[in-house]
C-alpha cells in the first residue's frame, strides 16, 4: 500500500467517525479553545484514530496534528493532520467540513488528501501524479480576468483583536470580482480551487494542518500557491494565496497583512 492509498483509506475511516458524531448531535460536546474556537469529541476521536493508524503503519514517522501536541513540528517523514476542518460548520449541521491529511518527505509535500464525508467527495494528489476528485482527474479554471472570478476566503477566530483581520482585503476585492464565498473550511476551499469551482483563495492566520494537503492538490491540478509576497512561507507563515495561475499576480499584490 502506497502512502497515498494509506492516507485515502484513513481519511475515509476518520470521515465515518465524524459522521457517527454528526448524526448524534448530543455527543458533540464542544469545549472552547478560544472565544469562537470550539473542539469536540469528534475532533479528538478522529485525530486519535488517524494518529494510531499512522503509528501502526509508519512507527518512525512524525505527526503534526491540530488537537493534541504530539511533539512534532518537523521531521524527514511528517504527517500533517486536521481531523476535522470546520468544527463550527460541523457543530451547526453545515455540510462543509473535512478530514485533511498530508504527508511530507524531507520538507516537501508528497501526498495530500481532503475528504468531505457528508458530501462524499474525496480530493487527493500525489507529487507529480496530478490531482483527482473521487477517481477523476481535476484541473484549475482558466479564468484570466479578475472581474469574472469567484474567490474564497475566511476570517480567523480572533479577528476582533487582530490588526490584519482580512476585512480590508474582503472589502477591496468584493467590489472587483464576480463573487467571494466564505465556506469556513480552508482545506475544501483549496480543493475547490483545484477543481475549478473557485478561481482563487486567500486567508491569513491559518496553520499547517489547514493548508498542507489542499495546497498540494492545487499545485497538482495546475494552480499556484504562495505566501502574500510570492514566496514559499505559506505553510508556516500564516499567509496563503492559491489561484488557478493566470490570476495569481493580479490577486496576490492586492492582499495586505
Amino acid at each position: 500500500m502506497t502512502q497515498l492509498d494509506f492516507a485515502i483509506e484513513v481519511a475515509r475511516e476518520a470521515g465515518r467517525i465524524l459522521m457517527g458524531f454528526y448524526e448524534r448531535p448530543e455527543t458533540k460536546h464542544p469545549r472552547m479553545k478560544g472565544v469562537r474556537d470550539p473542539v469536540t469529541d469528534a475532533d479528538v476521536a478522529s485525530e486519535n484514530h488517524i494518529a494510531e493508524r499512522i503509528r501502526d503503519r509508519f512507527p518512525g514517522h512524525a505527526i503534526l496534528a491540530e488537537e493534541v501536541d504530539r511533539g512534532a513540528t518537523s521531521g524527514e517523514d511528517l504527517w500533517i493532520v486536521d481531523p476535522l476542518d470546520a468544527t463550527v460548520n460541523f457543530l451547526h449541521g453545515h455540510p462543509l467540513f473535512a478530514v485533511s491529511i498530508a504527508f511530507y518527505h524531507k520538507g516537501e509535500p508528497a501526498v495530500g488528501v481532503v475528504y468531505a464525508p457528508y458530501l462524499e467527495e474525496l480530493f487527493y494528489a500525489e507529487r507529480s501524479g496530478g490531482a483527482h476528485l473521487s477517481g477523476r482527474q481535476i484541473f484549475v479554471s482558466q479564468t484570466s480576468e479578475l472581474g469574472q472570478s469567484v474567490l474564497a476566503t475566511g476570517f480567523h477566530y480572533d479577528r476582533d483583536r487582530q490588526e490584519h483581520n482580512n476585512v480590508d482585503n474582503f472589502n477591496n476585492l468584493i467590489l472587483r470580482v464576480r463573487g467571494i464565498r466564505r465556506g469556513g473550511c480552508a482545506s475544501l476551499d483549496l480543493a475547490y480551487v483545484a477543481a475549478g469551482r473557485f478561481d482563487g483563495f486567500w486567508e491569513l492566520w491559518l496553520s499547517p494542518y489547514d493548508v498542507a494537503a489542499g495546497a498540494l492538490i492545487v499545485r497538482e491540478a495546475g494552480g499556484c500557491v504562495t505566501d502574500f509576497r510570492g514566496g514559499e512561507s505559506w505553510l508556516h507563515g500564516r499567509r496563503i494565496v492559491a489561484s488557478n495561475g493566470p490570476l495569481h499576480e493580479t490577486l496576490r499584490p492586492m492582499l495586505i497583512g
